[in-house]
């Protein structure tokens, strides 16, 4: 199979995730924190050396700052959650995924008010919008790094360097980015980012990280910890204040090669890999008569996710016509992110969703789009 939806799940992984998975669970594959035997001391140790590595990766300030999470929904919201109080106000950008939008409107409930940014057509957020939309009891702004939808990349520099202007926390969507684009915590003045494992880090699904740079917050859960069990309330050290419970010791062994994967082949390298597939698949596609194509037709400030709709063609037909007659996986619908649709003016249909992975090849593309321009006549 062709696989080309990456945005959802990259699906090849470096080897070596696969082999420290299996080394884990074959030979050290015990409750990390909880006894003082050998194997448990073992499991300890990877976790704290993945711990380290991502901390490197994006620069953070203290490994104890980054918890471990299942994806980048969970951390999303501990944040929001953890964060927003009664008489509180959020911004959030119109390109959000549901991991955000939903939480916002539930807490909405609970007399926490809201602003929403619009995007351009492009699914560009422009910081100025968010910097009007500030209230003088604004606590929060929640903003996606890179759309799930078109791929476009946000300007959290320039974000971050409002809400610190501000004294508003800053939370960061990097499901997408993580991986792809050097995120650097420290200069891009992030108080959180919420990061997935699965996607452009190459680890196993159900891992992921959040950076945790504003510890003042509550936890989304509480029970044990491994440390202190006489204290019938949650620890406040980091960072077992937010990792209640068994940690997944196997994924993040995963994780971890994945993470060691892209600091060995350079995240800059596979961004531009990303970028030269991307290019040509535009392209191709901007010749073609009957392909909309949703966000920027050129590499500037996108990553590998391209949105489509085929005139006069169902989506999830197409896709399915993709699936079953070229053995080429994407995804159709609106991918948990409707307010993204609609700056992109795709509300009414959807979209057929390309996204490109670290291990995907020009003959991938070029194959997709021999198959797009058959379907699309």
């Amino acid at each position: 199979m062709v696989y080309l939806d990456n945005s959802a799940s990259s699906l090849k992984k470096p080897k070596e995730v696969y082999m420290a998975m299996l080394d884990c669970m074959k030979n050290f594959s015990a409750n990390p924190g909880r006894s003082g035997h050998r194997l448990s001391l073992m499991a300890s140790e990877k976790i704290y050396e993945c711990r380290n590595e991502i901390c490197s990766l994006f620069n953070g300030d203290d490994i104890n700052k980054f918890i471990f999470t299942q994806n980048a929904t969970e951390g999303l919201n501990m944040v929001i959650k953890g964060v927003l109080k009664k008489g509180d106000h959020v911004i959030f950008s119109q390109m959000e995924h549901n991991s955000v939008i939903r939480p916002i409107y539930t807490l909405g409930k609970k007399e926490i008010s809201s602003s929403m940014v619009k995007a351009d057509i492009f699914g560009k957020v422009n910081p100025d919008d968010i910097k009007n939309a500030i209230k003088p009891n604004t606590r929060l702004i929640v903003v996606t790094h890179a759309s799930n939808v078109s791929g476009t990349i946000n300007d959290i520099k320039e974000i971050g360097k409002i809400a610190k202007e501000n004294n508003i926390l800053f939370l960061v969507d990097a499901a997408q980015s993580g991986g792809i684009i050097p995120i650097d915590i420290k200069n891009m003045n992030i108080d959180f980012l919420a990061l997935t494992g699965h996607k452009s880090l190459l680890g196993p699904q159900g891992t992921g990280a959040l950076y945790v740079g504003y510890p003042d917050i509550l936890p989304l859960k509480e029970g044990g910890t491994g440390s202190n069990s006489k204290n019938l309330y949650q620890p406040d050290d980091l960072p077992d204040k937010f990792e209640s419970g068994t940690l997944n010791t196997v994924g993040i062994c995963g994780l971890m090669e994945g993470i060691k994967f892209i600091k060995k082949v350079g995240i800059n390298t596979i961004f531009e890999h990303e970028m030269l597939l991307t290019k040509r698949l535009l392209e191709n596609l901007s010749v073609m008569k009957n392909i909309n194509i949703h966000g920027y037709m050129s590499t500037k400030d996108r990553l590998g996710v391209v949105s489509i709709t085929i005139k006069n063609k169902d989506c999830a037909n197409m896709s399915e016509i993709l699936n079953s007659k070229y053995d080429i996986a994407t995804r159709s619908g609106y991918h948990c992110a409707y307010n993204a649709h609609c700056a992109l003016k795709t509300e009414n249909s959807g979209t057929i969703r390309i996204s490109i992975g670290a291990f995907n090849t020009l003959n991938d593309i070029n194959y997709l789009c021999t198959a797009l321009n058959e379907i699309s006549k």
